[in-house]
Parts: C-alpha cells; sequence; structure tokens
C-alpha cells in the first residue's frame, strides 16, 4: 500500500513538473504563431493566469498589428474570469483608450465600470471605490443612451447608492444611541436631503423628530423653545411628503410632547 502511494505521488509531481516544463518551453519560444495560438488554448480552457503570461509576453511583437485588439481583449478577460477586477478595471479602460473606435469598445467601458462595482467595499468599510463606480457608471450611461447594459449599469447605481445610505443612516443611528443629539440631528436632516427618494425616508423623518426632542430636552433653557420648534417643523415635513407612513402615530407623540414643552416655557417666562 506504502509502495503505490509512493508511485501515485511521484506520477502527480511528475505530471506537474511536466505541465510547469512545458509552458515554460511555450513562454520561451520565438515561434510568435505558435505562441499565440497556445495562449488561445490556454483562455478557452480557462487556464487564465497561463493566458496572461502568453499575452504579455507577445504584447511587444503584436502592438500594432491586426491581431492585437483580439490578444488585448482577451488579456482583460484573462483578469475578469479571475475575480482579478483591479487589474481587469486598469485593463478594459486602457483597451477603450487603444482602441476607441472597436465594435468591442463599448462593452469593455462597461466591464471597466463593473469592475468598479465589484470592487465596493461592504457598507461598514470605507465607500470611496462605491463612489467611484457610481461615477464611472453613471458617464457609461451619458455617453452610450442607446446601450443593452443600460437596466443592469442602472440596477448597480441602484446598489451602491444603497449601500452609501446604509452607511450614513447607521452613521446617523449611532449619534442618536450614544446621545449625541446635536450630532444626529445634523446627520438625519442630511439622509433626507441626500436620499429624497429612499423608501426609509420616512424612518429618518420619525429619528429626525425624536433627535430635535432629545437635543431639546438637554439643551439650556434659552435654546429649548427653538429645538422643540424644529421637532414640529419634522413632523410637518413628515405629514406632508409621507401621509400615509406607518411612523405617523408614533412621530404624533413626540409633536404634542413638543408642542407641549413651548406652551410650558412661554408660560414659565410671562
Amino acid at each position: 500500500m506504502r509502495k503505490f502511494s509512493f508511485v501515485f505521488i511521484a506520477l502527480i509531481v511528475f505530471t506537474m513538473c511536466s505541465c510547469k516544463s512545458t509552458h515554460q518551453k511555450i513562454l520561451e519560444s520565438k515561434d510568435l504563431s505558435y505562441k499565440l495560438t497556445k495562449a488561445n488554448e490556454y483562455y478557452d480552457h480557462k487556464q487564465y493566469q497561463k493566458a496572461v503570461e502568453l499575452y504579455e509576453a507577445l504584447m511587444p511583437a503584436f502592438r500594432g498589428s491586426k491581431n492585437y485588439e483580439e490578444l488585448y481583449y482577451r488579456y482583460c478577460y484573462s483578469f475578469y474570469y479571475q475575480n482579478d477586477y483591479l487589474s481587469a478595471s486598469y485593463q478594459f479602460k486602457n483597451f477603450v483608450e487603444y482602441f476607441p473606435k472597436s465594435s468591442r469598445a463599448d462593452e469593455c467601458e462597461f466591464k471597466y465600470a463593473t469592475c468598479l462595482y465589484k470592487l465596493s467595499q461592504p457598507y461598514s468599510k470605507d465607500q470611496s471605490s462605491t463612489y467611484k463606480a457610481i461615477d464611472a457608471l453613471q458617464t457609461y450611461i451619458n455617453t452610450h443612451p442607446g446601450s443593452p447594459n443600460l437596466t443592469l449599469a442602472n440596477n448597480y447605481i441602484d446598489l451602491g447608492r444603497i449601500k452609501i445610505e446604509t452607511k450614513d443612516a447607521k452613521a446617523a443611528q449611532l449619534y442618536f444611541d450614544m446621545g449625541e443629539f446635536k450630532s444626529a440631528t445634523v446627520a438625519y436632516k442630511s439622509l433626507i436631503q441626500a436620499y429624497p427618494e429612499s423608501k426609509i425616508i420616512d424612518q429618518y423623518q420619525l429619528m429626525l423628530i425624536k433627535s430635535f426632542c432629545k437635543y431639546a430636552e438637554l439643551s439650556i433653557t434659552e435654546k429649548q423653545e427653538e429645538r422643540y420648534a424644529e421637532a414640529i417643523n419634522a413632523y410637518n415635513e413628515l405629514i406632508t411628503y409621507t401621509p400615509n407612513s406607518t411612523y405617523i402615530k408614533e412621530a404624533q407623540t413626540y409633536y404634542n410632547s413638543a408642542q407641549n414643552n413651548i406652551k410650558q416655557l412661554r408660560n414659565e417666562h410671562k
């Protein structure tokens, strides 16, 4: 049994070494046509890293030739299919710059923007990559009005914006939970202004009302009426812009409290 295992392992090692030796021989070959054929075979058989190595070796010789566009096109996708979206984004962008009149330029520009979207981090992390992806996708939409990729591009933009909105909403909620009510009022105001079409904008409006009421409670007497008035204004916006909101009943409680507190403050200063 041990002898069989040793022979089996030896065969695997030999096979791996042979494959490596064969690939190295192809890389070192001076026959450009042969190398290109093998590169395309690697690509067709989904051996993308080997294809990348050959395409890179061939580029200086094929630059400017009739085969260069096809070579570079496959080179871009060799990164994409390995989920190396950073390298793929760079190469797809280069493709568009190198071959602006190509029938594939539209596709590669979209793939460039798609790669940026795929590089976008989870909402809890830095969102600079998401902003960059949204900008690239919007540019694509603006410059390719008849493209079949528009629906998907708009979908990616929507998903990116939801991710950014979620990050902002979590930050606003954190201010509230920590008792930083002044910061919470600023954060929820910003959310309402930045995402007027949000599906949960009424929730932001409720939290703005609550934040102003809490902020007023902790304020000096001279500032309380002003901040309760802000809560009332936020309530009026809630019932005006989202009259069917399920949060109106809860908001009404804070609205009544703010009104009563203003009356009490005014009576105390008569």
